[in-house]
C-alpha cells in the first residue's frame, strides 16, 4: 500500500522538508563527499607508500575489511544509544581522516588508516540510514531513495573537485579544504539532527545479531543488488574498451551513463514509492535493472552497452534504499540491528564481487559476466514480497 494512504497527517508529517530531513540529507552528501575526495588521492597515496597494485589491492581490503567490521557495531549502538549519537560521533571520527592519509608515513600506518578510514565510513553509514528511517517514520513518507541521492551527488562532487584541487593548490591544501567542509556540513547538522532515543527495554537488550530470518533474507536482496552496482562501477570501461573496441575516453561514459540515471532516479525515487508502493516500485525497477543489464551484456556496440548501463542505473538506483527502509521498519527488530545485518550483506558484495568477477571474466569475458548477473534481479524479484515492510511506517 502506498505510504500516503497509510497515515493521517501528523505535526511531524507536515512540510516536504523539515529539519530533520534536511540534517540527514547533509549527513548522507557529507559522508559522499568524503568518500569521493579520497578517490583522487589514491594514486598519490601508492606514490608515496611505494607500493604495488597488489599491495594497494590489499589495502584497499583493508578499506573494506575495517567498513565491515564496525557496521553491525554501529547497527547495534544505535539500537542502544539512538542513531543520532552514532552518526554525529562516527562523523566527528571521520571527518580528519582525510588530513590523517594524507599524513601516513609507511606501509604498516597506511594499512591502519585504510582501516580507520572504512570502519568510520561504515559505521556512519549504518547509523545515518537508521537515522534516515526515523525521519521516515516521522514525516510519514520515503525520503532514503533521495537520502541515497545525495550520498551519489556528494561523491561525485568530491571525486569531481578534487582531482582538479590537487593540482592547482597540492595535495595538503585539499586534504585541509576537504575536512574544512565535512566539518561545516557536520557542524550545520549537529543540532538539528533527529533525536531518536531507543525504548528503555532496548538499553536492556544483548549486542547480537537477529536470530530471525527476515533481515537476513532483505540483506540478500541488498547483496544481489549491490553485486551488479560493483560490477559495472569496476569493470564497465575495461568491458568497452577490450571488447567492444571502444577508445579509453568513451569506454568511461558506462559509468557517467550508469551513475547519471541512478543519481536522478534517486531523487525521484520518494516520490514513486509515495504512489506504488515499495513492493510494486521494487519489482518496477528490477525489471528495468534485467533489461538494462541484459542489453549490456549481449550489446554488439559500445553504444548499444552504454544504453543499457543507462537502462540498468534506472532500476538499481531504488533497489538499495528499499531494502533499506525494509530493514529498519521489521517488526520487532530495532531499526539499527536490521540495517547492520543489510549493509554487512550489502557492502559484502561490493567487496567481493569485484575480484570474482575480474576472475570469471578473464576466462569467458565480462559480456557472458554482464548477461548473467541478471539471475541475480530474478531472485530478488523472488523475495521482493518483504519490501512490504518498507512501508510501515509507525
Amino acid at each position: 500500500m502506498p505510504m500516503s494512504t497509510m497515515h493521517p497527517a501528523s505535526p511531524a508529517a507536515a512540510g516536504f522538508a523539515p529539519k530533520t530531513r534536511i540534517a540527514v540529507s547533509l549527513l548522507f552528501l557529507m559522508n559522499g563527499f568524503v568518500m569521493g575526495s579520497w578517490v583522487p588521492k589514491i594514486p598519490e597515496f601508492k606514490d608515496r607508500l611505494g607500493v604495488s597494485e597488489g599491495v594497494l589491492g590489499l589495502l584497499v581490503l583493508a578499506f573494506g575489511i575495517g567498513s565491515l567490521l564496525l557496521m553491525p557495531v554501529a547497527g547495534a549502538l544505535s539500537a542502544k544509544l539512538g542513531s543520532r549519537q552514532v552518526t554525529l560521533v562516527s562523523g566527528v571520527f571521520l571527518t580528519p581522516m582525510l588530513l590523517v592519509m594524507t599524513f601516513v608515513p609507511n606501509l604498516w600506518t597506511g594499512f591502519l588508516g585504510m582501516v580507520a578510514l572504512g570502519a568510520f565510513l561504515g559505521a556512519m553509514d549504518v547509523a545515518m540510514n537508521a537515522n534516515a528511517i526515523e525521519v521516515e517514520k516521522s514525516m510519514r513518507r520515503a525520503i532514503m531513495s533521495s537520502c541515497h541521492a545525495f550520498w551519489s551527488l556528494g561523491g561525485v562532487l568530491g571525486a569531481g573537485v578534487g582531482g582538479i584541487t590537487m593540482g592547482s593548490l597540492g595535495i595538503t591544501a585539499h586534504a585541509v579544504i576537504v575536512t574544512i567542509i565535512a566539518a561545516l556540513m557536520l557542524a550545520i547538522a549537529w543540532p538539528i539532527t533527529l533525536r531518536d532515543a531507543p525504548h528503555p527495554e532496548t538499553k536492556k537488550e544483548k549486542l547480537s545479531l537477529p536470530k530471525t530470518l527476515l533481515p537476513w533474507l532483505v540483506g540478500i536482496m541488498a547483496l544481489f543488488s549491490m553485486v551488479p552496482e560493483g560490477a559495472v562501477l569496476d569493470w564497465s570501461a575495461l568491458y568497452l574498451r577490450n571488447e567492444l573496441g571502444a577508445s579509453v575516453a568513451f569506454s568511461g561514459f558506462a559509468f557517467a551513463a550508469f551513475s547519471a540515471t541512478m543519481c536522478i532516479m534517486r531523487f525521484a525515487g520518494d516520490l514513486v514509492r509515495d504512489r506504488l508502493g515499495a513492493v510494486r516500485t521494487l519489482r518496477v525497477s528490477a525489471a528495468f535493472a534485467l533489461v538494462g543489464m541484459l542489453t549490456a551484456g549481449f550489446a554488439g556496440t559500445a553504444w548499444l552497452a552504454i544504453l543499457g548501463f543507462a537502462v540498468a542505473g534506472i532500476g538499481i538506483a531504488n533497489m538499495v534504499p528499499i531494502a533499506f527502509s525494509a530493514a529498519g521498519n521489521m517488526p520487532g527488530l530495532q531499526p539499527g540491528i536490521g540495517l547492520s545485518v543489510v549493509t554487512f550483506m550489502g557492502y559484502s558484495g561490493i567487496l567481493v564481487a569485484p575480484s570474482v568477477i575480474g576472475f570469471v571474466a578473464e576466462h569467458i569475458g565480462f559480456g557472458v559476466v554482464y548477461a548473467s548477473l541478471p539471475v541475480l534481479f530474478i531472485v530478488v524479484l523472488l523475495l521482493s514480497h518483504h519490501a512490504a515492510h518498507a512501508d510501515r511506517k509507525h
